[in-house]
């Protein structure tokens, strides 16, 4: 990975965050929520245990325990989500070696709209290709529906949901979402999330 972005110019970036503000926190409440399976605002590191599992992502319990236990405050019983937001800027830094000076660098040489614009481009790119598994350039309701059980979500048992988000933003009818459809969708999303 670093020799392809060091042959293509570019520096090697995270793939754990996303680097828009707006999508990295909407993001990360989303996980807070789905890991947060009692509702209680707190995330155990039972809870997180479980998660992983559910994704496929086999953890050693203590490992897991000693990594989080540092970021859990001493009167609580769990992550709140100020304390996941915190774990993951930690994990993103010690896995991925992220420099936000390299970013402001870029940025200095850009216009901050431009700037912003292709690093908003860049992360919804980005998410399309966790659903779009088969790389072919759409989302079909079975690729959703993957995803979807992947995060334990519900509506992953309903193939009919599947079909009506699919085609709630399927604009030109063709039964799957291409990135176009997709990044008008969360556009919109962030602005009512706003």
């Amino acid at each position: 990975m670093e020799a392809a972005a060091a042959f293509t110019g570019q520096k090697r970036t995270s793939s754990f965050s996303l680097r828009c503000p707006s999508l990295n926190f909407l993001r990360l409440r989303r996980i807070f929520d789905l890991f947060d399976k009692n509702g209680d605002g707190m995330i155990t590191i039972q809870e997180i245990s479980q998660a992983l599992s559910l994704l496929g992502l086999e953890a050693d319990f203590s490992e897991l325990e000693f990594t989080i236990k540092s970021h859990i405050k001493p009167d609580r019983v769990g992550l709140s989500f100020e304390d996941f937001v915190s774990l993951h800027q930690s994990l993103d830094d010690s896995f991925f070696g992220y420099d936000d000076t390299a970013s402001e660098e870029e940025a200095a040489n850009d216009t901050g709209d431009q700037a912003r614009m292709r690093q908003e481009e860049s992360d919804l790119s980005e998410a399309f290709k966790v659903f779009d598994e088969d790389g072919d350039g759409y989302i079909s309701a079975r690729e959703l529906q993957v995803v979807l059980r992947k995060l334990g979500l519900p509506e992953a048992q309903e193939i009919d949901r599947i079909h009506q988000m699919i085609t709630s933003v399927d604009r030109n009818q063709d039964g799957r979402v291409d990135f176009f459809e997709f990044k008008d969708m969360m556009r919109s999303v962030l602005v009512r999330s706003s």
